[in-house]
């Protein structure tokens, strides 16, 4: 009954707009009422919750996405992916998806891609003839890869959560679930394109516009490259390449593109600070829910629930997928990641299912979550930037939902997917 409580509770100040961290606050004291716990508690666990080294890579990933967006690089990164693929069925569509890959290798985020690259890829695909609704769906449906390609913020909270996960490995893990939803949303453009007729571009742009388009947007292409060579040969680990990317960030841009000022620089660092107070709010409020909800013995009687209805751990997987599912419509990522996975952990651990796997298949399906209507938040935030109906947006994205959904699923049941490439690297 408590646990219903709680459930409801949160769902009810989420519905009705409350910021997600005041949300979590507010059931998280409830949950310390109801298990007599002394609010004392409540500040401790708060300061406790956001005192790893690890957390230190947020704040620099961040920094150096916004100076790389204000260094020009996201435009670049558009038309190198339209020299690229412009000739084919369908061309901007595939660029736009090709650019979210590359861009969430700068910025780790849904949001940030759906509101920097989103607006230009949304005007020049209208502008070249897409309607705009299948602009925006295309759009929102390829910010899911975001979050996903490494550095991914949501890969560092949840291996800290998890206690013994490497950062490293979830990085390297979130490859090759990237690259097939990437191909399948390709493909997904390419039978629209023919179905509707879309435009394209008649010929191949050449091989001296590409190479031309490729060296503008060679400071992009690098920063991913970087990050991820040093970890995987052990130069620098995960917190320290997010250091790298910051300095990397602001010597290109002031240097190499010469686009970065003194303005721009402080502005970058406000903006830093500023979502990096959001995140870290978010995270410490919900470490305190977590001591809360495992006072109540929530997480225990999950894992029993799970036991009593899963027989092994593809159906306990499959019973996963349709509550993070469900969840990710709900929330943000990072905090749905603090507050379900201290719950389903041990349930995991039940079942052997590899912490690593699991981590992956949380993140991925709680970032599909965020197009699957009837909510998907990201919805909301891509229909303000194409400037369409809600409405519009929902019948757009449909087929986008449901093929991320098919191949998610595929995620969750191919063990190799998420399992294959990090044991190459001894992980």
């Amino acid at each position: 009954m408590e646990g219903l409580i709680i459930l409801l509770t949160f769902i009810a100040v989420i519905v009705i707009g409350v910021p997600i961290s005041w949300g979590i606050g507010l059931v998280t004291i409830l949950s310390l009422h109801m298990c007599d716990a002394k609010m004392t508690i409540l500040p401790t666990k708060m300061i406790t919750g956001v005192n790893s080294f690890t957390y230190l890579c947020i704040p620099f990933f961040i920094l150096a996405a916004d100076i790389m967006s204000k260094g020009g690089i996201t435009k670049r990164i558009l038309l190198f992916c339209d020299a690229l693929v412009g000739h084919i069925r369908g061309g901007l569509a595939h660029a736009n998806v090709l650019a979210s890959m590359l861009f969430g290798g700068i910025s780790g985020a849904a949001n940030a891609d759906a509101v920097g690259l989103g607006a230009i890829e949304i005007e020049m695909m209208t502008d070249q003839g897409y309607d705009r609704p299948f602009s925006a769906s295309v759009t929102a449906a390829s910010a899911v890869l975001s979050p996903i390609v490494p550095p991914s913020n949501i890969f560092i909270i949840y291996a800290i959560v998890a206690g013994n996960v490497s950062v490293s490995a979830m990085f390297i893990g979130g490859i090759v679930p990237a690259v097939i939803l990437t191909v399948g949303m390709i493909g997904l453009n390419y039978y629209f394109a023919v179905k509707r007729n879309y435009p394209y571009r008649d010929h191949f742009a050449g091989w001296n516009e590409v190479l031309r388009t490729t060296w503008k947007t060679m400071p992009a292409l690098f920063m991913p490259m970087i990050i991820l060579g040093g970890i995987t040969t052990g130069i620098f680990t995960a917190t320290e390449s997010s250091v790298i990317a910051g300095v990397y960030a602001i010597i290109v841009s002031a240097f190499g593109l010469k686009n970065l000022t003194w303005r721009d620089l402080y502005n970058s660092l406000a903006n830093a600070a500023r979502m990096t107070s959001v995140v870290m709010s978010i995270i410490a409020m919900a470490a305190a829910m977590g001591w809360g909800i495992t006072a109540m013995q929530l997480p225990q009687k999950i894992s029993d629930f799970c036991l009593s209805y899963a027989s092994g751990p593809n159906s306990f997987l499959l019973i996963v997928f349709l509550l993070l599912v469900v969840v990710g419509m709900l929330m943000d990522v990072a905090p749905a990641i603090l507050i379900v996975v201290p719950i389903l952990l041990p349930a995991a651990q039940t079942f052997g299912v590899d912490m690593l796997r699991f981590g992956l298949i949380v993140s991925i399906t709680l970032t599909v979550g965020l197009i699957t209507p009837p909510v998907g938040m990201l919805l909301f935030t891509t229909s303000t930037v194409a400037k369409i109906d809600l409405s519009k947006m929902y019948k757009a994205i449909i087929p986008y939902a449901v093929l991320e959904v098919a191949l998610a699923l595929i995620i969750v049941f191919v063990e190799p997917v998420t399992t294959f490439l990090p044991g190459l690297f001894g992980y």
